[in-house]
């Protein structure tokens, strides 16, 4: 196992515990950023699609931060880059 499926499988967990959720997707892309300076530190560039009724009534911008600060300690050394796509149950 990589170290970014390790990576993959805390964030899961730390995701699960802050949201009820219907969906959860997290990629690791990586491999699409080899040579970025930020891949330089050792932290994983990562896509995540994430469905939760918590989202509801939040705009875009609250959805994003509510997913940061669920993942807050992995930043900046686990996590270099994050693309968030964070729906509610309805918009799914």
């Amino acid at each position: 196992m990589s170290i970014n499926q390790e990576r993959i499988k805390l964030f899961e967990i730390d995701l699960r515990g802050a949201f009820q959720l219907s969906q959860l997707a997290i990629e690791d892309e990586s491999h699409l950023h080899a040579g970025h300076a930020g891949a330089a530190s050792g932290g994983g560039h990562f896509k995540v699609r994430i469905v939760a009724p918590e989202f509801e009534g939040l705009n875009q911008v609250k959805r994003h931060r509510a997913v940061y600060a669920a993942l807050n300690r992995y930043f900046p050394h686990e996590i270099h880059a994050l693309s968030i796509n964070a729906l509610t149950p309805s918009e799914a």
